[in-house]
Protein backbone atom coordinates (compact mmCIF):
# COMPACT_ATOMS: atom_id res chain seq x y z
CA UNK A 1 0.00 0.00 0.00
CA UNK A 2 1.22 3.48 -0.85
CA UNK A 3 -0.47 5.93 1.48
CA UNK A 4 -0.15 9.65 0.79
CA UNK A 5 -1.49 12.77 2.49
CA UNK A 6 -5.14 13.55 1.85
CA UNK A 7 -5.89 16.34 4.37
CA UNK A 8 -5.53 17.45 7.98
CA UNK A 9 -7.82 15.51 10.27
CA UNK A 10 -9.05 18.81 11.76
CA UNK A 11 -10.89 19.43 8.45
CA UNK A 12 -13.19 16.47 9.14
CA UNK A 13 -16.28 16.58 11.31
CA UNK A 14 -19.08 14.05 11.80
CA UNK A 15 -21.93 14.35 9.26
CA UNK A 16 -19.86 16.44 6.83
CA UNK A 17 -18.56 16.03 3.29
CA UNK A 18 -15.10 17.35 2.42
CA UNK A 19 -13.90 17.44 -1.21
CA UNK A 20 -10.21 16.90 -1.97
CA UNK A 21 -7.86 16.34 -4.90
CA UNK A 22 -5.00 13.80 -4.83
CA UNK A 23 -2.87 12.99 -7.89
CA UNK A 24 -5.51 14.45 -10.23
CA UNK A 25 -8.17 12.24 -8.63
CA UNK A 26 -11.15 14.02 -7.12
CA UNK A 27 -12.11 12.55 -3.74
CA UNK A 28 -15.02 13.08 -1.37
CA UNK A 29 -14.46 12.34 2.29
CA UNK A 30 -17.65 11.75 4.25
CA UNK A 31 -18.11 11.00 7.91
CA UNK A 32 -21.44 9.25 8.38
CA UNK A 33 -23.30 9.46 11.69
CA UNK A 34 -22.24 6.63 13.98
CA UNK A 35 -19.46 5.61 11.62
CA UNK A 36 -15.94 6.53 10.65
CA UNK A 37 -14.57 8.82 7.95
CA UNK A 38 -14.58 7.25 4.48
CA UNK A 39 -13.01 8.34 1.19
CA UNK A 40 -14.64 7.76 -2.18
CA UNK A 41 -13.85 8.66 -5.75
CA UNK A 42 -15.93 11.80 -6.35
CA UNK A 43 -17.20 10.58 -9.73
CA UNK A 44 -20.77 9.30 -9.62
CA UNK A 45 -20.94 5.80 -11.15
CA UNK A 46 -23.93 6.91 -13.22
CA UNK A 47 -22.41 9.50 -15.56
CA UNK A 48 -19.20 10.59 -13.84
CA UNK A 49 -20.65 13.80 -12.42
CA UNK A 50 -18.72 15.19 -9.44
CA UNK A 51 -20.23 14.33 -6.06
CA UNK A 52 -18.24 17.15 -4.39
CA UNK A 53 -21.35 19.36 -4.53
CA UNK A 54 -23.65 16.52 -3.52
CA UNK A 55 -26.02 16.70 -0.58
CA UNK A 56 -24.78 14.73 2.44
CA UNK A 57 -27.19 14.57 5.36
CA UNK A 58 -25.05 12.46 7.68
CA UNK A 59 -26.27 9.14 6.35
CA UNK A 60 -26.79 9.42 2.59
CA UNK A 61 -25.07 11.25 -0.27
CA UNK A 62 -27.24 12.49 -3.14
CA UNK A 63 -25.75 13.18 -6.56
CA UNK A 64 -26.39 16.82 -7.53
CA UNK A 65 -27.04 16.00 -11.20
CA UNK A 66 -29.53 13.16 -11.29
CA UNK A 67 -30.43 12.45 -7.67
CA UNK A 68 -28.82 9.06 -7.28
CA UNK A 69 -28.61 8.19 -3.57
CA UNK A 70 -25.67 6.41 -1.87
CA UNK A 71 -25.27 4.98 1.64
CA UNK A 72 -22.64 7.00 3.54
CA UNK A 73 -21.46 3.96 5.51
CA UNK A 74 -20.80 1.67 2.55
CA UNK A 75 -21.00 3.69 -0.67
CA UNK A 76 -23.72 1.31 -1.93
CA UNK A 77 -26.36 2.68 -4.24
CA UNK A 78 -29.74 2.96 -2.54
CA UNK A 79 -31.65 4.58 -5.37
CA UNK A 80 -31.11 2.94 -7.70
CA UNK A 81 -29.61 -0.16 -6.14
CA UNK A 82 -26.98 -2.31 -7.84
CA UNK A 83 -24.28 0.36 -8.06
CA UNK A 84 -21.68 1.71 -5.65
CA UNK A 85 -19.12 4.44 -5.25
CA UNK A 86 -15.44 3.49 -5.46
CA UNK A 87 -13.91 3.59 -1.97
CA UNK A 88 -10.26 4.12 -1.10
CA UNK A 89 -8.60 3.04 2.17
CA UNK A 90 -7.68 5.85 4.55
CA UNK A 91 -5.69 5.97 7.76
CA UNK A 92 -4.84 8.55 10.40
CA UNK A 93 -1.14 9.29 10.78
CA UNK A 94 -0.58 11.88 13.49
CA UNK A 95 -2.59 14.95 12.50
CA UNK A 96 -3.02 13.90 8.88
CA UNK A 97 -5.48 11.69 7.01
CA UNK A 98 -3.76 9.54 4.41
CA UNK A 99 -5.25 7.72 1.42
CA UNK A 100 -4.14 4.78 -0.70
CA UNK A 101 -5.20 5.41 -4.30
CA UNK A 102 -3.31 2.31 -5.49
CA UNK A 103 -5.28 -0.17 -3.40
CA UNK A 104 -6.40 -3.06 -5.60
CA UNK A 105 -9.78 -3.28 -3.85
CA UNK A 106 -10.63 0.24 -5.14
CA UNK A 107 -11.02 -1.04 -8.68
CA UNK A 108 -12.49 1.55 -11.02
CA UNK A 109 -14.41 0.35 -14.06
Amino acid sequence: MAYQTLCKKTLLSPSELVPAMVDNTEIVIIWPEGGRPRAFNARCPHEGVSLAQGIFNGSTLICPAHGWVFDGHSGEGLSPSGCEMVEYPIQINGEMIEIDLDDDSADED
